[in-house]
């Protein structure tokens, strides 16, 4: 059993309260990611409470495991190079930014099927309104776009905002992290929220693109022809285990509200399997697709 848990506790734990993982050796190397983890929370009003709990294994993916298993709920685990990662359902994962530094400097609207959707310039605003682990507000914002990265889940949400620090230190990455800016958020009351606010003051909307990205039933990655299944890789695995996929009722909804705040003559793109349904039964204006994935746009007429 991990040293500081408290087993009276293992039942009643919320999600709220959530461990923080790491080697009890790395424990002067870590002080300084607890502190800015802790920032974090309270800076962005994350409604976390963080429980920093050392072991004296080492963190492999055995005790891993062992730990997924005994806590029963999302944890956080911190490594010997200081990575942040979530682990859920014995699954490890991190937004790992620095993997898609090749996708990000050689993103273009030709090889991007995102871009040639959003179509982007440098002064493009977007609304990532279901950011996940991030790595389409980093190929939006490799445009030159300002991106606003909407998280609902306060986990998903302090694992960003953990990522954006790390690749604040590295200077190639500086001005593209300056383009990101993360919100614990649920979409529909930001969008709903926002659009309100700018009723009351008059205002046009600041938005150009509005992009969703939500989880898609399981049935999405079926091949309608073959009826095989598409190999779904760990960082989906681990989203489909803490966070749902709208209802048919829902997906109308972020819809209409995100038509109603994009600007006028934007667009609203909505990422889907190829195989998959129409996002709220709805015809797009226009569609660009290959054999995996579909990138829906819906017009704002001017």
């Amino acid at each position: 059993m991990p040293q500081g848990y408290d087993s009276k506790m293992s039942h009643s734990v919320c999600i709220h309260n959530v461990p923080v993982i790491y080697s009890a050796e790395l424990t002067t190397k870590v002080s300084g990611v607890i502190r800015t983890l802790e920032k974090l929370v309270e800076t962005t009003d994350l409604k976390l409470k963080l429980v920093m709990i050392a072991v004296e294994q080492k963190l492999n993916q055995k005790l891993r495991k062992q730990l997924s298993d005994h806590y029963a709920q999302p944890i956080f685990v911190i490594d010997e190079k200081l990575k942040l990662s979530l682990l859920t359902h014995s699954i490890s994962v991190a937004p790992e930014w620095n993997s898609l530094q090749r996708r990000v400097v050689s993103a273009g609207r030709k090889s991007e099927l995102l871009l040639q959707a959003c179509k982007l310039t440098d002064q493009s605003k977007v609304l990532d309104a279901t950011a996940g682990f991030g790595h389409d507000s980093l190929i939006l914002a490799s445009t030159g776009a300002q991106v606003t990265m909407l998280e609902r889940n306060p986990l998903m949400a302090l694992l960003l905002l953990y990522e954006q620090q790390l690749m604040l230190q590295q200077p190639n990455w500086q001005k593209l992290m300056a383009r990101l800016d993360i919100v614990c958020a649920e979409s529909s009351e930001f969008m709903k929220k926002v659009s309100l606010q700018q009723n009351a003051s008059e205002q046009n909307s600041e938005f150009d693109v509005i992009y969703l990205d939500p989880m898609f039933p399981e049935n999405s990655y079926t091949n309608k022809t073959t009826g095989k299944g598409a190999k779904v890789g760990k960082h989906m695995q681990a989203l489909q285990h803490i966070a749902q996929p709208p209802d048919i009722n829902e997906e109308e909804r972020l819809l209409q509200l995100a038509l109603n705040l994009v600007k006028a003559g934007g667009r609203v793109v909505i990422k889907r399997p190829s195989a998959a349904l129409l996002f709220a039964d709805s015809s797009p204006d226009e569609s660009w697709h290959n054999e995996i994935l579909r990138f829906d746009a819906y017009f704002k007429k001017a």
